[in-house]
């Protein structure tokens, strides 16, 4: 997981001008920002329904992505890296997608990209 934790160390300190907050319990893996918040965790599974998704696969500044709506908002997960990246985005931060393009910088230079986006 120490690929993991680096990715989460070079996220940016604001996300959609939400400020990094801290986690409860602290964990190298995850990080959040603003209120409510805007949750990232590394290390993840592949959600349900994403191994036929590849035609939900949509891309933001070269990182794709698979999106399932939940409940409070939208659960983006990276697809075609290395590792799995999951970034959950509350409805209030609607249009959430927006969230991503402060990311992608921080997923291409610390997570591989295996298969892109098709």
């Amino acid at each position: 997981m120490d690929a993991c934790t680096t990715l989460v160390k070079a996220f940016p300190q604001k996300i959609l001008d939400a400020d990094h907050r801290d986690t409860d319990p602290p964990s190298p893996l995850t990080k959040a920002y603003g209120d409510p918040p805007i949750e990232v965790t590394c290390g993840v599974s592949p959600p349900a329904g994403m191994a036929q998704a590849q035609s939900q696969c949509f891309e933001v500044n070269g990182v794709g992505w698979y999106a399932k709506e939940a409940a409070n908002g939208v659960i983006f997960t990276t697809i075609g890296r290395k590792l799995y990246l999951e970034i959950a985005v509350p409805k209030t931060y609607t249009p959430e997608a927006n969230a991503l393009t402060d990311v992608s910088d921080a997923v291409k230079a610390h997570n591989p990209l295996i298969t892109p986006c098709t």
